[in-house]
């Protein structure tokens, strides 16, 4: 759990990042599935599909990009003020092999959360079976922001 995590009502912040994740279209283009929501850290996951796929057969680095960055928002999300939105405002992927596997998953964690600014770290593995490989990390910076600014 979350070192700064304050409390609060998990039931309700698992709705407020579950509510938000089933309004992204993008994530359900992609079959992405929230897997995990708990304070500071979410995972998400998505199934094989030769339509996600580059030339060579592998799942697109902007699909595997997609799943990391949603996960570390998702993350920063779940720590937020209450009322906030986030907002991913920087990122930084390292790709470290070809996505090749049955499913991916990105799993990201908040790092240190702020009034206005919150870091996440995320990884993204390739499953096959019960192995799990991991393809690429990430390194995010998410804004708080109200949601009139949205």
């Amino acid at each position: 759990m979350l070192a700064a995590f304050s409390g609060g009502n998990l039931e309700a912040i698992e709705k407020k990042v579950r509510d938000s994740f089933g309004k992204q279209l993008f994530m359900k283009t992609i079959g992405a599935e929230l897997t995990l929501v708990s304070p500071g850290t979410t995972a998400i996951r998505i199934p094989f599909s030769a339509q996600l796929t580059q030339q060579n057969g592998f799942v697109h680095a902007g699909v595997i990009t997609s799943i990391l960055d949603s996960a570390c928002g998702y993350a920063a999300l779940s720590v937020a003020p209450e009322g906030a939105e986030v907002l991913s405002v920087e990122f930084k992927v390292n790709l470290l092999a070809p996505a090749v596997g049955d499913f991916f998953i990105a799993r990201a964690s908040v790092k240190r959360a702020g009034k206005k600014i919150t870091v996440c770290a995320a990884d993204a593995l390739a499953g096959k079976g019960r192995e799990e490989r991991l393809v690429a990390t990430m390194l995010a910076t998410i804004m708080n922001m109200s949601p009139e600014s949205t």
